[in-house]
């Protein structure tokens, strides 16, 4: 395993919150980032979006500017001052910005949203200005950036490579600098994964935190977490702060509490079920010194108790995930020559599944949550891969693509545990742990109870110092 490096900016600029900064003491503009970040969206060559307003970008960050120098007391203390911010293809909407899945027939069929969903009424209340939207694999029914009918997402570590899925082009914007900041969701790793890909942070929110308001698209049972893929643990907790709490949903409501902690018991998984590569393994033992130093306790956990739930999470999300997806497609009128095979074959086995089997899928899926809890008793946080190999190269999954049986057994190949977090309802969070041997990202994840986002949080912070991670290139704007 390669070491990271120092990820700090020549200025100083070397995340969204340094952006953000930058901008309210006047050292640069929100005009002059956006501008920065429409000139290298151009020329990206990575297929990281598939969809650029460049008025809509430019108007918002000149009213930024206009109201920062008429001294607007609510945007003068704003974490993302004036920062560009791209909306995934898939989940819930922004204003202006199209939500097409990575699928002309659903492009066809669905026009510009009028309105801003609760979370990007958020993210704009925080700094954000959205131009754009990033790419994804066709109804994000994919660990990495293919099938898909927007451009095919590349790593910016190796364009050969994968850059993960579906939250590809959010994770590739992030890492290539178009952005430093991108908005991304997690219905089944879709976050972790291409930031593990990637070498970025992300994390998929608990149950509850996040709105899905006031559409509800993209609840699915209530197992997708929405937030972002920035390239700092402290962007990523200024944006969960952000938009976090009274998410007006299904939910009681959360709120983030809870400060700096030591003694943690940490339980270190450095297996998958399918097996680890050797660089991937040891990229989860090498955080032991780092988190022993900080007072926590590194402690054993039944991994063949965790599997057993992790199987049974997997097969729900199967038919969480078919189901709504049949729903969506159905309601559009969307005929299966319009789709990818492996698409069309997991709506048509959603269509097959009864209420009785998503009524127990339902229960079964809140058994295992309780389940989780009581793991939880005995351990504060578990550590383990995000993925089960390193990152895929382009066009290596095409045998997948043909059926959805095969789909989801790559899933689950691929990316280990990953349902777990959401069939549960608990934070998951990756952490990139340096560079193999070839050059491409390594990772880990963090897992927790309900809750305890914070917690994740504050130990990333811990490992992020310890060890802080390289990129690509510079981000637009921050002259690094």
């Amino acid at each position: 395993m390669r070491e990271a490096g120092d990820n700090s900016a020549g200025d100083g600029l070397a995340d969204a919150t340094a952006l953000g900064q930058a901008v309210r003491e006047g050292r640069t503009t929100a005009s002059a980032l956006m501008q920065e970040s429409l000139d290298r969206a151009r020329e990206n060559k990575l297929g990281a979006i598939s969809f650029l307003d460049e008025e809509l970008g430019l108007s918002a960050a000149a009213a930024f500017d206009k109201q920062l120098a008429e001294g607007a007391s609510d945007i003068g203390v704003t974490p993302f001052a004036g920062v560009p911010f791209l909306a995934k293809g898939l989940g819930n909407a922004a204003k202006g910005l199209p939500v097409h899945a990575g699928s002309k027939a659903i492009a066809a069929r669905v026009g510009k949203p009028e309105r801003d969903s609760l979370i990007f009424e958020r993210f704009r209340r925080s700094g954000l200005l959205p131009f754009g939207v990033t790419s994804c694999p066709s109804f994000g029914l994919s660990v990495t950036s293919e099938p898909t009918e927007d451009p095919i997402a590349r790593n910016p570590w190796n364009p050969d490579y994968s850059p993960g899925g579906s939250s590809s082009g959010a994770a590739v914007a992030v890492a290539s600098g178009i952005v430093a900041i991108a908005h991304a969701t997690d219905a089944a790793g879709s976050i972790r994964i291409p930031a593990a890909c990637c070498g970025l942070p992300g994390l998929k929110p608990s149950r509850g935190l996040v709105p899905n308001a006031p559409e509800f698209s993209n609840h699915l049972m209530g197992i997708t977490g929405e937030l972002v893929i920035a390239r700092s643990v402290r962007d990523i907790s200024a944006a969960l702060f952000a938009v976090s709490g009274h998410a007006k949903g299904p939910y009681g409501d959360q709120s983030l509490s809870g400060g700096p902690v030591r003694g943690l018991r940490v339980a270190l998984i450095d297996t998958t079920p399918a097996g680890l590569g050797e660089e991937q393994a040891n990229a989860i033992r090498s955080a032991e010194p780092i988190l022993s130093s900080h007072g926590h306790t590194i402690v054993d956990t039944d991994t063949a108790r965790l599997n057993s739930i992790v199987e049974r999470t997997d097969a729900i999300a199967r038919i969480f995930l078919s189901i709504s997806e049949a729903n969506w497609i159905d309601s559009l009128g969307i005929t299966d020559n319009e789709l990818h095979p492996a698409v069309a074959e997991n709506a048509a086995q959603g269509r097959n599944r009864t209420a009785a089997e998503l009524f127990r899928a339902d229960s079964e899926a809140a058994r295992l949550a309780h389940e989780c809890w009581r793991i939880f008793e005995h351990i504060d946080v578990i550590a383990m891969p995000a993925l089960g190999r390193a990152p895929i190269e382009i066009g290596k999954t095409d045998e997948t693509h043909t059926d959805a049986d095969r789909t989801w057994a790559f899933m689950g190949r691929y990316a280990p545990r990953a349902t777990l977090a959401n069939i549960c309802g608990l934070p998951a969070m990756v952490i990139p742990r340096g560079l193999d041997h070839a050059g491409l990202p390594l990772s880990l994840q963090l897992v927790g109870p309900i809750g305890s986002d914070l917690l994740l949080l504050h130990i990333a912070h811990q490992l992020e110092d310890a060890a802080p991670w390289p990129f690509p290139a510079p981000i637009a704007g921050g002259r690094n």
